[in-house]
This record gives structure tokens, C-alpha cells and sequence, in this order.
């Protein structure tokens, strides 16, 4: 789906998105599993689900409009690469 190549390390962090109506009735629910993982190859390739792709150090993710919670599963993330064996 995205033409990488990657060796998943763990689980780095969850998030439950729910989108409600004027109603308050529910419109959308997402359950978002975020995995650490290393890259092996690869260049991530656009589709109807991704306009757009780049690679970003983790301190640059503060000015994007992101999923409450991304910086700390990316930092979570960060933190379980180095911990796991190679």
C-alpha cells in the first residue's frame, strides 16, 4: 500500500477518533493502531488515501494539524526502536 519495506518492532500507541453531527449522533469511528517500525527500503508512493508523503524528524511535527496525540506516539515510537534488538 505504500511501497515500503519495513521490519514492525511494537505496538507504539492508540487513538479513538470519533466524528459526531449537529445532533451529537455519531457520524465516524476510527480506532488508530500506530506501530513503531524500522524503514528497510522503500519510497512511500501517493494513492486515494494519501495526497502527499515526506519524511520528518519528530520535533517538526508541532506546526502540522495531526490526530490528537501524535507527537507522543511518534516519541513513543522513537523510544521502542531503540529499546528493541536489531
Amino acid at each position: 500500500e505504500t511501497a515500503l519495506e519495513i521490519e514492525p518492532v511494537a505496538l507504539a500507541g492508540q487513538r479513538e477518533v470519533i466524528t459526531r453531527d449537529a445532533q451529537g449522533k455519531v457520524e465516524r469511528h476510527f480506532v488508530i493502531l500506530c506501530f513503531a517500525a524500522r524503514w528497510l527500503s522503500g519510497e512511500p508512493t501517493v494513492n486515494e488515501e494519501l495526497a502527499g508523503a515526506r519524511w520528518m524528524r519528530p520535533d517538526e511535527l508541532a506546526g502540522l494539524r495531526t490526530t490528537d496525540g501524535l507527537a507522543e506516539i511518534v516519541a513513543a515510537a522513537f523510544e521502542r526502536i531503540d529499546q528493541a534488538p536489531r
